[in-house]
């Protein structure tokens, strides 16, 4: 599956691959892209491999497998510094043993002394966690994908005491902080996790939003199709409707959109009253050519009367005019 997750990696982006023995073979299989892979040898170990692979320009760093302590320690120091994310598989059964053995391993190596603070470091580096199983069937595939949310630790004490008058009061809100100051201590809650999408009756069913904060990072590293597409896919299954990334010119500046005037009811109904009066105009405009040749038509044919009565007179008159004479 790491093999074929690397053709839906952009190809601007450089592949820096670590591994204890050579099982990926990505050059091979991707010959075009730009992969530079290494493993430590006797004389050289993993952590001077990782030391040169910050030095070459790399954009996506790959641990072949997670399977030993000094491994798990390079995993955590790549996600960190080294590169915009990583990519790494392991053998953990649920994703609570995930974050446990790699705690366990940063302890191992002598990298932390605490377990929270080495257990904080690991859920600050885990994104999501794509879990795979192979059933009695020989069937393999994708059981979850589990998202892992590190909780922030947000200051939550209180000043007060210095409100209250009385001395039971301010012995009240000293104990309200040192309540939350030992919860913190004992018992404080440093991550959650939640499945985003699970293999269940056959077929996959997509039960929880990813978080904002994993969107936002997502759609940062996409291009513009990719967020046009990935956009689509939140609304259309989660009802998310992400804002809009901003756009820069060529100089970097950002380019700031006009803000857009409310559009009134009146304006609204403009455009209708502008298209009924012109409406309107044009029926009264045929009106008004209907009647003027109907006017003109009526003087053509009164004229033509006219001419035809002064005729018919004319001819009378020549014809009365010799019988007066021959009377005569």
């Amino acid at each position: 599956m790491l093999m074929a997750m690397i053709e839906n990696i952009y190809e601007t982006m450089n592949l820096r691959i670590t591994e204890t023995a050579f099982e990926l073979h990505l050059r091979k299989i991707y010959p075009t892209r730009n992969i530079v892979s290494m493993r430590e040898t006797e004389t050289i170990s993993g952590q001077d491999c990782l030391d040169v692979q910050k030095k070459t320009d790399g954009s996506v760093n790959i641990i072949g497998e997670v399977a030993t302590d000094p491994v798990a320690s390079w995993m955590i120091q790549s996600a960190q510094v080294a590169s915009k994310f990583t990519l790494f598989t392991h053998h953990a059964k649920t994703f609570p043993n995930l974050v446990t053995a790699l705690r366990n391993s940063m302890l191992r190596t002598g990298v932390f002394k605490d377990e929270k603070t080495a257990e904080e470091q690991v859920v600050q580096v885990l994104n999501f966690n794509i879990h795979l199983v192979k059933d009695f069937r020989g069937r393999r595939y994708i059981e979850r994908i589990t998202e892992c949310i590190p909780v922030e630790e947000k200051n939550e004490y209180t000043f007060d005491h210095r409100k209250e008058k009385t001395l039971e009061g301010k012995f009240d809100k000293f104990f309200d902080n040192a309540t939350i100051y030992f919860t913190k201590s004992t018992n404080r809650e440093l991550y959650k996790y939640r499945n985003i999408l699970e293999f269940s009756d056959d077929r996959y069913v997509l039960t929880n939003p990813i978080s904002q904060e994993n969107i936002r990072g997502m759609r940062e590293n996409m291009n513009d199709a990719d967020v046009v597409a990935f956009d689509a896919f939140l609304e259309r299954n989660w009802g998310i409707k992400p804002p809009k990334l901003p756009q820069y010119d060529e100089d970097g500046n950002e380019i700031l959109e006009t803000p857009k005037e409310k559009i009134t009811s009146e304006q609204v109904k403009a455009p209708v009253k502008q298209q009924a009066n012109q409406t309107e105009a044009r029926k009264q405009s045929v009106n008004t050519n209907i009647t003027e040749k109907q006017a003109a038509v009526r003087r053509q044919i009164m004229e033509n009367m006219k001419k035809n009565a002064a005729q018919n007179q004319e001819k009378n008159t020549q014809k009365r005019a010799p019988q007066n004479g021959e009377n005569a």
